[in-house]
């Protein structure tokens, strides 16, 4: 955790009483905002709350927890991945919606709602890469945080590839309840690889995150 920050869940002391989606009101525990590191280099994006993230309000919680797994294999998290509150180590993990629908997905409208959470989160931080978790999170990138249209983004064919965005690399991972092991063992394998390499090189030529644009960098 970085030395500047008191807690761990919701750091920059984000609204914690939201009433923009009245529907979700009435489902959700809590809002779920970010949780982690405020100096990391790396940031999980999920869809939305799971049921445990939704009574913790630690996101990706939960038993057996496949994200904080694979976060602890290649050294992310600090003591225990499967404690109430894990330490994540260079790593701050959010979602696209954070409030939890026990029956559906987000719609677009409450994505929409949540954009200004997620933008801010990630200007303050300004990390080297992006992990979106699942479809829903690589669309919601799509448009401000890469060079790419929704439909040109598939996170099955992305899982475990490192593509190039604005200003920084996007890690596209398919959502945890859709992996194989071998997915998961392809992920790890990408990962610790990555993190082996210079991932700093994109901070020098990065575009401003206050917009979401900046200079092309597809290559």
């Amino acid at each position: 955790m970085d030395a500047r920050q008191d807690e761990l869940s919701n750091p920059f002391g984000m609204d914690t009483e939201c009433t923009n989606c009245p529907e979700l009101v009435e489902t959700r525990e809590r809002i779920v905002h970010g949780y982690g590191d405020v100096g990391a280099d790396f940031v999980v994006i999920g869809d939305q709350p799971s049921a445990a993230a939704d009574e913790t309000g630690v996101p990706f919680a939960g038993e057996g927890s496949i994200v904080w797994e694979i976060l602890d294999r290649v050294g992310l998290v600090e003591g225990d991945p499967g404690a109430a509150e894990p330490e994540p180590d260079e790593v701050f993990l959010t979602y696209v919606t954070r409030c939890r629908h026990p029956d559906r997905g987000a719609t677009d409208e409450e994505v929409t709602a949540c954009e200004a959470y997620r933008s801010s989160e990630l200007r303050m931080i300004n990390p080297e890469i992006i992990v979106p978790v699942g479809q829903r999170a690589i669309e919601a990138l799509a448009f401000q945080y890469t060079t790419k249209s929704e439909d040109e983004l598939d996170v099955e064919e992305l899982h475990a590839t490192t593509m190039r965005g604005r200003g920084f690399e996007l890690v596209p991972m398919l959502d945890p309840s859709d992996q194989t092991p071998e997915q998961t063992e392809a992920f790890v394998e990408h990962f610790a690889d990555l993190l082996g390499t210079d991932y700093r090189q994109t901070k020098g030529r990065q575009g401003s995150l206050e917009t979401g644009r900046g200079p092309d960098t597809d290559e």
